[in-house]
């Protein structure tokens, strides 16, 4: 049973860390970014502070990022990233260790997750609880997936996504790929490199995505400015870029999901198939704010896809609920490797 005092519901995303506080609801949005002196190995800035200082630091502090691909990428880093929040969380030195139910990709292998396990436990937390994150996903999304029905669920995330058919508690068929809005970013600098032989950072492209971004062409064309720097004379430079080209931009990584989605209905039985069919596919995740991607899934698989409400905080808000309601722990929710 978990602790009646403290306890927190952990989203450690490869973009963005989400922690839910028993009692308190969601008490940290904030992006897995972390400053350092290589140095020393003392940290300078965690979160949002960190991610203002990407592409902008002087010689001797470092920006980077401790998740890459929904896994551990530099243990001291995120154990120092994920202490930081936890004691920002409960700023009384006398507190328990807090029980944490902690989200975690479908995709990642044993070995990450016990490195997961170990980095909050070092950070803080004691008694984990895994949860594959699509399944917090869709309790976060306030859908009922004890029953034998089937519930089709898309998280997209930073650095991975997860295509899920659902019943019972459990996982009836998936796909987890290693594409996200990473991804989708990258190839938005690939794409203005090519075109404009300009080079962008990461966060310019991610800017781009969230103002223009579309994955379904529309009459309605926007554009916005995009500055970066001339590879050719090494000079600042502006061009403007329409929502068209960003469009073609994302056309490979969202085609890869596309396909993934519908392996995953080729898979699932057909009882399930036609719960899907009129149930709709719900898309979770911060992708899933990407304009026309539900326009899209529909016009591929012929079934009506829709956004969750408040997508990007579902998977955290699943582990609240879990945190909220302890029997759940008994109801097979836990991922394969269970607890530490």
């Amino acid at each position: 049973m978990l602790g009646i005092f403290s306890g927190l519901g952990i989203d450690l995303g490869t973009t963005n860390i989400r922690i839910y506080a028993r009692r308190r609801g969601i008490v940290v949005q904030e992006p897995s970014v972390v400053a350092l002196d290589p140095a020393t190995g003392k940290i300078s800035a965690v979160g949002e502070k960190a991610r203002s200082m990407v592409g902008k630091t002087p010689v001797g502090i470092w920006t980077l990022r401790p998740m890459k691909d929904g896994a551990i990428a530099d243990y001291a880093a995120a154990e120092a990233m994920l202490r930081h929040f936890i004691r920002k969380v409960y700023t009384r030195r006398n507190i328990l260790r807090p029980e944490v139910v902690l989200c975690i990709s479908s995709g990642i292998t044993d070995i990450e997750r016990r490195a997961a396990l170990e980095v909050v436990t070092s950070a803080g937390g004691r008694r984990i609880h895994l949860v594959d994150e699509v399944i917090a996903a869709a309790l976060g999304a306030g859908l009922d997936i004890s029953k034998p029905s089937g519930n089709l669920v898309v998280n997209l995330g930073g650095g991975t996504t997860t295509v899920a058919t659902i019943s019972l508690n459990s996982i009836v068929a998936s796909r987890s790929l290693r594409i996200g809005g990473d991804k989708c970013d990258e190839a938005i600098v690939r794409y203005v490199k090519k075109t404009y032989n300009l080079l962008i950072g990461q966060l310019t492209a991610e800017e781009i995505k969230i103002a223009i971004g579309t994955i379904y062409k529309v009459s309605e064309r926007r554009s916005a400015e995009v500055r970066g720097r001339d590879l050719v004379t090494g000079l600042p430079r502006s061009v403007s870029i329409s929502s068209d080209e960003i469009h073609e931009a994302l056309l490979e990584p969202i085609s890869i999901i596309v396909e993934a989605i519908k392996a995953v209905l080729e898979e699932t039985p057909p009882e399930l198939v036609s719960d899907i069919a009129d149930r709709g596919i719900i898309l979770t995740g911060g992708g899933a704010l990407l304009h026309g991607l539900p326009r899209l899934l529909s016009q591929e698989t012929g079934i009506p896809s829709y956004v969750s409400e408040d997508p990007t905080n579902c998977a955290v808000k699943g582990a609240g609920r879990i945190l909220e309601s302890p029997w759940l722990l008994s109801e097979g929710l836990l991922a394969r490797v269970g607890e530490l």
